[in-house]
């Protein structure tokens, strides 16, 4: 029986708890975000990408294992939450990151395992 005074689980809830997962186990991605996104303030933008943000993280932290391929893995579904976190944190640079609207906040819970590499083998061509 469904539970009318306790507010159903969405799809976001369920993504920002796997980001906020990924977060406490890898609290230096939220500083080199952080960091990344200051010193684009600093360079003069008034927005950026979070995207970019992300991709450069991977860039700085990523190292190569025995067979040549990528240790440290970020999932895509984070940068939106990160992009918000950081405009909470700091609200003298609210719009920096231009958010869309979240649909998931529209869909009930999946109960869905969050993807890893292992869901997507490589394809040698």
């Amino acid at each position: 029986m469904m539970d009318l005074f306790t507010p159903q689980k969405t799809r976001k809830d369920e993504l920002e708890d796997a980001a906020k997962d990924f977060h406490r186990q890898h609290p230096k991605v939220w500083t080199l975000f952080v960091k990344f996104t200051h010193e684009m303030i600093a360079r003069g933008f008034n927005n950026y990408s979070a995207h970019a943000i992300f991709e450069r993280i991977r860039w700085e932290t990523d190292q190569a294992d025995d067979e040549g391929r990528s240790t440290f893995k970020i999932n895509n579904n984070h940068r939106s939450f990160y992009a918000r976190w950081y405009m909470d944190a700091f609200p003298e640079h609210r719009g920096f990151f231009r958010l869309r609207a979240m649909t998931s906040e529209n869909d009930p819970a999946k109960d869905l395992p969050e993807l890893t590499p292992q869901d997507f083998p490589y394809v040698d061509r």
